[in-house]
């Protein structure tokens, strides 16, 4: 999605938090991974935590040739200045403290002291506008460039550090979103790396950074070890989010490669992991009821909705979209696809963020007769609505059955479409639609999710809301540094679209992660990024 967020989902795996809540993948045969011996020994030593991930790394260079899997497993050996917090704000992270100037042109950042590589050298201002200009160098091939090179939120005109402890960022242009943008995940948290992570020719060599733990061994298409850094300073705070302190309990934290989900849930019940991320909603009743694995659940920013095409013959009447949108009882929709697991949400703004109000929570109320009565003033006649959907994301097809059923109580001739999931995504791109069920992967600022539905038609056949009065709002929100501003820009920016219906949000997904027993102190959040630091192994009964 140009300005921050690409709008898409990767087309080669499901975001994670959707597999969680309402993703039911095809099932092979299940081999167990065999199990290892875990000594009890205090601080951890010798263990090693196992976490089933469903497929490999794409690279160990953070926000470069990345995906979910390769965000989640290096945010364990790469730190950035900022971080997010438990309620997706920011946080410092490398930084003590941020300064901003009157203009909203000047960042400084303040460095914390005594903060080691894992190489054992010490962080210094020089070496975070090494990283800067690196990131900021097209040859990097860092995702989140378009955002700080001028084509998006911002331009980075200058980086400096005038003393060994401060970093000064000049900026072209004011953004609310700076500080979010740099501690976005997908863009590696914009990780502060040592000079030795490149070979003698500048090619990416391997992270050597300041988090608790440092890659070990990567195995391809098996596993992924990382090793504790000894090393590590942390920050005094207890966990919040990305940031405050973090502990490598265990030893060694080894990612193993399982694709099919019955073979990880096999080797969850037989000890050979100890962590299966993201089972299915019918997994998780099942595990639920055995007495030794545990299930964490937590809400998170995932977004599946209905998309009406405005441009359409039939659709571009507000009064049929409105209809369908009375037919739906999205509750029910909600509570069915995902099995009880999420509520529902039909606000763009996720319910876990902390711009979630009492505004947002205004939605559609199921009326058969008011829709009935608009299909009647529309004139409309029965004209068929297509709906896509595929088989991939076992979510959307559902909530395609549901809208079907719900809609012909209302006299809504929908028909379904089902295609694979990468030709769906071409027909998104390119609007050719005229409804589908789709998911948007997690956005951390109410502006990114406003920005990734809306837009100019013409430009970008792939948004949804085409509107002056959204775009309007939507440019200030990233501007405004104000919060009770932005909370008012993004209340208006809801109340709209729920009068020009381009969309029906269905819910905001829940993310699972089941564990052995044995496993102490992991917990969910909000953007689906599972953390491992502060997580121990308990000894054995």
């Amino acid at each position: 999605m140009k300005v921050p967020v690409p709008p898409l989902p990767l087309a080669s795996r499901p975001p994670r938090a959707l597999r969680t809540a309402t993703l039911t993948l095809a099932l092979g045969l299940a081999t167990a991974v065999p199990a290892m011996a875990q000594p009890a020994a205090g601080g951890g030593a010798g263990q090693t935590l196992r976490v089933q991930i469903n497929s490999d790394i794409r690279s160990t260079d953070p926000g470069g040739n990345r995906d979910d899997n390769t965000d989640n497993v290096l945010l364990h050996v790469g730190e950035g200045l900022v971080a997010l917090r438990e309620d997706t704000s920011v946080g410092p992270m490398l930084a003590s403290k941020v300064d901003t100037s009157a203009d909203g042109l000047t960042y400084t950042f303040t460095l914390r002291d005594g903060v080691k590589f894992q190489n054992g050298a010490t962080l210094v201002a020089d070496d975070v506008v090494w990283n800067w200009q690196r990131y900021l160098k097209p040859a990097t091939n860092w995702r989140c460039l378009p955002e700080f090179d001028g084509k998006g939120m911002t331009k980075v005109l200058s980086v400096e550090a005038p003393n060994p402890k401060t970093v000064v960022f000049k900026l072209e242009r004011p953004s609310a979103l700076f500080l979010t943008m740099m501690a976005r995940p997908d863009c590696g948290s914009a990780a502060i790396l040592h000079r030795s992570s490149l070979n003698a020719d500048g090619s990416w060599k391997e992270p050597v950074g300041t988090g608790p733990y440092k890659l070990k061994e990567w195995k391809r298409g098996q596993y992924i070890e990382l090793t504790r850094f000894d090393g590590y300073t942390s920050r005094a705070e207890p966990r919040d989010g990305l940031t405050g302190g973090k502990k490598a309990e265990v030893e060694n934290l080894r990612f193993v490669v399982i694709p099919d989900s019955a073979a990880a849930k096999a080797a969850l019940y037989s000890g050979g992991i100890d962590a299966f991320i993201s089972p299915s909603p019918s997994d998780v009743i099942e595990m639920r009821k055995r007495s030794d694995v545990l299930v964490d659940t937590t809400p998170v920013m995932t977004m599946v909705a209905l998309l009406l095409q405005t441009n359409d013959p039939v659709l571009k009447d507000v009064r049929i979209r409105r209809a369908l949108a009375l037919a739906l009882d999205t509750p029910e929709i909600a509570r069915t696809v995902t099995e009880g697991l999420s509520a529902v949400n039909n606000s763009v703004v996720p319910s876990s963020s902390p711009y979630y109000d009492a505004t947002q929570a205004a939605g559609f109320k199921r009326d058969l007769t008011a829709a009935k009565k608009l299909l009647a003033e529309a004139g409309y006649r029965g004209q068929p609505i297509r709906v896509i959907a595929n088989k991939r994301y076992e979510a959307l097809y559902s909530a395609a059955v549901l809208v079907q059923a719900m809609a012909s109580e209302a006299g809504i001739n929908v028909e379904l479409e089902v295609l694979d999931w990468a030709t769906q995504l071409d027909r998104y791109t390119k609007g050719q639609y005229q409804s589908m069920a789709f998911v948007y992967s997690a956005r951390i600022d109410p502006s990114l999710n406003y920005e990734m539905v809306s837009g100019d038609k013409a430009a970008q056949p792939r948004k949804v809301w085409d509107s002056p009065y959204a775009q309007a709002r939507l440019t200030e929100s990233m501007v405004s540094r104000d919060k009770a501003r932005r909370q008012v820009l993004f209340d208006e920016m809801h109340k709209q679209m729920l009068q020009d219906v381009p969309m029906v949000v269905l819910f905001n997904a829940s993310d699972a992660t089941a564990m052995r027993k044995s496993v102490v102190g992991f917990k969910g959040w909000a953007p689906a990024k599972p953390r491992f630091w502060n997580v121990r192994l308990a000894a054995a009964g």
